[in-house]
Parts: C-alpha cells; sequence; structure tokens
C-alpha cells in the first residue's frame, strides 16, 4: 500500500484496527489516531500499563490475536513483528482490507504539523530526541512526541499534545523513516550497521541520503559536520543545511568545562552566542547531542532559555547510561549501546567519572551485526579494565552464522564468556569491589544482570 492512499484512510470516522496496539510506537499512534476522531481498535499478546491507557481512553483491546478481531475495520496498522502469517493480517488480506505499517501511518499523522522534528543516526536517536522533547517543553510549545525509550518527563515513550510540532525518533532500519515527512531532519551520524537488512556502507548512506532529500524546499538538514560518512552523504545536497559540531561548524559548542564528570559550554549559532548549557549527563557525545537539539530548537524559534532550562534538566532516557544502584561499594550502571560507536563513546564517557576500575559485561545484539563488525568490537572491548560477554541476543535472528560470543572472547585479553545472564551475575558478584564502576550493557536483556546482582546487595 501506497503513503498516499494511508492518508485517504486517516480522517475523522474511519474504523482502524491496529495490531500490536501496545507497543512503545503502536499505543501513541492509537491515541493520536482516536484524538483525530477515528474509531479504533486493537490487539496485543498481553496486558500492560499501555493497554490500561487506551481502554480508559475508550479504545476497546483485545489480548491474544485472532481472525475475528479485525470485523469490522477499514484498514489495518500493523507493528513489525506482526507478518503476513498473523491471524489477524491474513484475515485482513482474505477481506481485501487494506494493511499499513506503523511508519506509514506515522508518516501520514505528521502531514498535518507545520513542524516535523525528525531525528535520525546510527546512534544517539533516543537521547536528542528526548533532549529535543524537554526543550520543546520548556518552550510551551506542547508538542507530540515519538521516542524509543522512556523520558522521565513524560512517564513513557510518547506524549501527545496539541501544538504544531511533532518531534520522532526516526530509524533507518527496513527504510523505516522513509515513510516521514520531516521539515527538519536532524542527521547525527552514519556507521555500518542493520547490515541484515542494508547491503553495506554504501547502502546505508543511500537511505539516510533519501531520508533528508524528504525535506521540503524551505525546511532544514541539520548535519553533524564532525561525522565523515553524514558530510559525504550529503554532498551536493540543495536543501537549507545547519551544520553542528563540538568546535567548527554553524552551531558549535565553546569554553568547554567539566564538572564532577559533567559537561558545561556555550553555544554558537552562526558566529553569534546563543545558550549557555549545563548537561547533567557525562560524555563528549552528549555535547555533540545537546547541539544538535540547541540547532533544532534554533530552526524553530525557540528562545535560548528554553534551551537552557531543557537541558539542564535532562537525565537521559530510557537506558542511556542509567545508575541502577550499588553492590558491595561499586557502583552498577546500564546502557543500551550495542554498535561499537556507541561503545567508544560509553566507555569515553565512564572514565571521565574517575572509577578504580571499569567492569563491562556485554551482550552482543544480532549475528549479522556481532559478525559484521567482529574487529570493531574487539577493537572496543580491550578498552575496559574487565569485559564480561554474555552470549549473543537473538531478537529477530537464528544463528545461521554459527558465531558466538566466545568467539570475541577468545579475541580479548583477560576477557571472561559467559553462556548464560546467571553465569554474569556470578562473574560481576566474583569481581565487584570498591571503587569499580560495572557497565550492564547491550540492546537486549543483559539489564537483568545487573538487576538480579543488586538483589542481592
Amino acid at each position: 500500500m501506497t503513503d498516499s492512499s494511508i492518508h485517504d484512510y486517516l480522517v475523522p470516522g474511519r474504523r482502524a484496527h491496529l495490531v500490536g496496539i501496545g507497543g512503545v510506537s503502536m499505543a501513541p499512534l492509537a491515541e493520536v489516531l482516536h484524538g483525530m476522531g477515528m474509531t479504533i481498535t486493537g490487539s496485543d499478546m498481553r496486558e500492560s500499563p499501555a493497554v490500561d491507557h487506551l481502554r480508559s481512553l475508550g479504545v476497546p483491546v483485545a489480548i491474544g490475536q485472532r481472525a475475528e478481531n479485525v470485523a469490522g475495520a477499514e484498514l489495518v496498522i500493523r507493528t513489525a513483528a506482526a507478518h503476513d502469517s498473523n491471524p489477524e493480517i491474513a484475515e485482513a488480506h482474505r477481506l481485501s482490507i487494506p494493511v499499513y505499517e506503523r511508519a506509514q501511518a506515522w508518516g501520514s499523522i505528521m502531514r498535518a504539523y507545520r513542524n516535523a522534528l525528525c531525528i535520525a543516526g546510527t546512534h544517539g536517536k533516543t537521547t536528542t530526541t528526548s533532549m529535543c522533547t524537554h526543550i520543546a517543553m520548556a518552550a510551551h510549545a506542547d508538542p507530540t512526541v515519538m521516542i524509543g525509550g522512556t523520558l522521565p518527563l513524560l512517564g513513557a515513550g510518547h506524549r501527545v499534545g496539541h501544538g504544531d510540532t511533532i518531534i520522532l525518533e526516526s530509524c533507518e532500519y527496513c527504510n523505516s523513516f522513509l515513510h516521514f515527512y520531516p521539515t527538519i531532519a536532524v542527521i547525527l551520524n552514519i556507521e555500518a550497521d542493520h547490515l541484515d537488512f542494508f547491503k553495506d556502507l554504501d547502502d546505508v548512506e543511500h537511505s539516510f541520503r533519501a531520508f533528508a532529500d524528504r525535506v521540503p524546499a524551505d525546511g532544514f538538514i541539520i548535519a553533524n559536520r564532525d561525522d565523515a560518512n553524514t558530510m559525504h552523504t550529503l554532498i551536493g545536497e540543495k536543501r537549507r543545511m545547519l551544520t553542528f559540531g563540538l568546535e567548527e561548524g554553524d552551531v558549535h559548542g565553546e569554553n568547554l568545562t567539566w564538572h564532577n564528570g559533567f559537561p558545561a559550554f556555550d553555544v554558537v549559532v552562526q558566529g553569534e552566542p546563543f545558550a549557555h548549557v549545563e548537561l547533567q549527563v557525562p560524555g563528549l557525545h552528549n555535547v555533540k547531542n545537546a547541539l544538535a537539539a540547541a540547532a533544532a530548537a534554533w530552526v524553530l524559534h525557540f528562545p535560548a532559555s528554553a534551551v537552557e532550562q531543557g537541558l539542564s534538566a535532562f537525565l537521559g532516557a530510557g537506558r542511556p547510561f542509567e545508575r541502577k544502584g550499588e553492590y558491595h561499594g561499586a557502583a552498577v550502571y546500564d546502557d543500551y549501546a550495542h554498535h561499537p560507536g556507541e561503545l567508544e563513546a560509553l566507555f569515553a564517557a565512564a572514565r571521565q567519572l574517575h572509577y578504580q576500575r571499569l567492569i563491562c559485561a556485554f551482550q552482543p545484539h544480532t549475528y549479522s551485526r556481532t559478525k559484521a563488525l567482529f574487529s570493531d568490537f574487539v577493537r572496543v572491548l580491550r578498552e575496559p579494565d574487565v569485559t564480561i560477554l554474555a552470549e549473543i541476543y537473538a531478537a529477530r535472528e537464528t544463528n545461521e552464522l554459527g558465531i558466538s560470543s566466545a568467539d570475541l572472547a577468545r579475541e580479548i585479553p583477560g576477557s571472561r564468556y559467559c553462556a548464560t545472564l546467571e553465569e554474569v551475575t556470578a562473574c560481576l558478584r566474583e569481581l565487584a569491589r570498591p571503587g569499580d564502576l560495572i557497565l550492564t550493557v547491550g540492546a537486549g536483556d543483559i539489564y537483568t544482570a545487573g538487576e538480579a546482582l543488586l538483589r542481592e546487595g
């Protein structure tokens, strides 16, 4: 189904059924469509706070997915996990009810907003989208927001506002963001990732260029001047562009200082002082994320005071460098990093906190990523004082490559391989001592190993 045809369906009075309605991007989608005056039904595999909230709004949600749930629907919108074999999708096809992807629905919705701020990049998307949300809230812009992680400010990963601005984390996987209609497209960085879908780095760059080219003539592209792949991708781009960088670019930082491991700096826009930022999250990568968010705020004509207030109140989102507690004098943190570039930034930020030892328990995410970026993972995972390797988190894949975290461990001196998360917890228990920084890292369920340790402490 084309993106243009879904636009004809997302109007008041139409009936839509959402498969996987409790998901992080599906639940807010249901709420937005319901608020537009559409009749919404949905299904999910389990009860959840998101399902409870939708029911409180008058949206009926069935638990369990059955063919009869789509009865009466004029269109079906599905989560990425709902394949054609799903009984509801199969029934929709049998009844010739059009089936759309959630990204197509979000793309159609954002066309109704004067400002559609879409944040893309191989990493940093969740953090930067959250920073932009903090700034927009401080500016009283009443934004609609879609983030791929939980933001404490919102108590959720989304917000349904009534202003003229929508802010969306925009993912390149399966070219999802090519269904979007950004008026402001932010590109944080571009690296070879999701190589189970993209062929290589050139293929990834081609996708990001297509994303940038979706910006209208009166819109803006905000691009990382410090990232060579981003700049290469945008060669010859005719649309208006604002670059950002640590020391160079249309938007850059000056007078960078550190206070207890946290950065403070001035934001300069096109040669003029704009704002003074004091972050409560560590790392140079977060300085870059904040500069991107400040650039977006400047384009949106948000005041400097909103940038200062919003960023100073930002303490992280989802699972970026989240302090979980302390075990026998060792600080336990968790982070979502699952790409070598993210790990490198994470370790650099952790070192600035001046703990005696850095112990990292890492769980690689997907066999294809581990295989494709193997040498980069080996290089970066040599940086901690001790590296513990949990077995690879399969996610959507099966291990047809015959690869294991044990292969990484053989290349990393002093590292330890753990076949189960229980073994990870036991290893951390054995190693932990006062002055250590223990990091559980990965996009899977590695965080449960740290939480199990803390329950013992």
